[in-house]
């Protein structure tokens, strides 16, 4: 018994613990930079949450694309610019998994320095 006791008390501190908060303040942070930069209306962050009227969704989900560029060189640099510049609908390989043909640009919307913040952030996840 005293184990679980002991096993809730790490949990506690590991939740209460200024590394967790900082992470959910960064989270929180991002989540909003997303939302004024008009991102959230095409995305995502978990997979399998359907678009407008239950069609697929617009753009691909935040886990997807962290599980699709993980380990691979130079995918911050990469993803940063398709934010900012938009992508390719004839190179798209996210075809048939979303019903939006490609990424607008966004240079509009959001800096080059935030945009890769939020890059870092989704590839983290």
């Amino acid at each position: 018994m005293k184990h679980h006791y002991l096993t809730i008390a790490l949990i506690s501190a590991c939740l209460t613990s200024p590394m967790a908060m900082a992470d959910a303040k960064k989270d929180a942070d991002m989540l909003k930079l997303a939302s004024t930069s008009g991102c959230m209306t095409c995305h995502g962050i978990e997979a399998g949450k359907p678009g407008p009227d239950g069609m697929k969704p617009i753009g691909p989900a935040w886990v997807e694309v962290a599980k699709q560029y993980k380990g691979k060189p130079g995918a911050s640099e990469f993803l940063t610019r398709v934010v900012l510049e938009g992508s390719n609908p004839y190179s798209s390989h996210w075809k048939g998994k979303v019903s939006g043909l490609s990424m607008p640009p966004n240079a509009v919307a959001i800096t080059e320095g935030n945009a890769r913040l939020l890059v870092n952030w989704i590839l983290a996840l």
